[in-house]
């Protein structure tokens, strides 16, 4: 028999009350963390890199956390780079050592309504055991120095078979251009375009060459972004100086200085 309630007091029946609280973390627009990007078996050259990459969304937002052979990821080698307030990760491993860094790398998203997992296979080659196909890259990225506002191109050529896809990361995190309101472009030739650049665009760029029988690597390549140049100070007195005397100063930096100048 249910015991009688104390005089002045309601009992709550159990289960309508946790129905309850389910509705009232239900009206905040609460939830359970869900995958949106997972990270994908790789096949990589031992002395190279491999990334992978994790995000899910829920709320509050989940953390993304990482695991090898049942333990947290540590060591010189492996580096996390959060983003998305750390509702995203990318776990980079460099340089890839065969046999040591193979195995199951298992990615969980948690908050306070819940916890998921999901995992990738990392495999490591040496050279001389790379198949027939593995991507090359026959062109990365190099060195640009390019003015604000303006287009900025970043080369990448691959070979393979079969053909490889191309993936950018700047600075250790993916390019996505579908976030960049169509001001970052992926070409056909695999070239990422960067029109109307700004300073945020400024960064270590690498694209990615992927097929079926692995991934390589660019080596990284710096973009940097300036504004126009300017003179920091007029120069005085130049049209009484003889015209044999007249040396003509070239301001390449932004904001350099009269005195900068050779």
């Amino acid at each position: 028999m249910a015991p009688e309630p104390a005089p002045g007091k309601t009992m709550v029946p159990l289960v309508p009350a946790l129905v309850m609280l389910g509705l009232v973390a239900g009206a905040h627009g609460d939830s359970k963390p869900v995958f949106i990007k997972v990270p994908e078996d790789q096949t990589g050259l031992s002395g190279g890199v491999a990334s992978f990459v994790c995000q899910a969304t829920g709320e509050p937002k989940p953390r993304i956390t990482w695991m090898k052979k049942g333990k947290k990821v540590s060591s010189q080698r492996f580096e996390v780079i959060e983003f998305d307030d750390g509702a995203g990760s990318v776990l980079r491993i460099q340089p890839l050592r065969a046999q040591r860094d193979e195995a199951i790398y298992e990615c969980t998203a948690t908050n306070s309504l819940g916890e998921i997992n999901t995992s990738a296979k990392l495999s490591v080659l040496e050279e001389e055991q790379l198949p027939s196909g593995f991507p090359s890259i026959d062109m990365g990225p190099q060195l640009k120095v390019v003015e604000k506002a303006r287009t900025a191109t970043m080369l990448c050529a691959a070979g393979g078979n079969p053909d490889p896809e191309i993936s950018w990361f700047k600075d250790f995190l993916p390019v996505d251009p579908a976030t960049s309101n169509g001001r970052i472009k992926q070409l056909r030739s695999g070239a990422l375009q960067i029109e109307s650049s700004e300073e945020s665009d400024q960064g270590k760029y690498e694209c990615v060459a992927t097929n079926s029988k692995g991934t390589r690597y660019s080596a990284p390549a710096n973009l940097y972004v300036r504004g126009p140049a300017t003179w920091a100070q007029s120069p005085t007195g130049v049209s009484s100086l003889p015209s044999r005397l007249l040396n003509v100063c070239v301001c390449v930096c932004a904001q350099a200085s009269i005195h900068d100048c050779v």
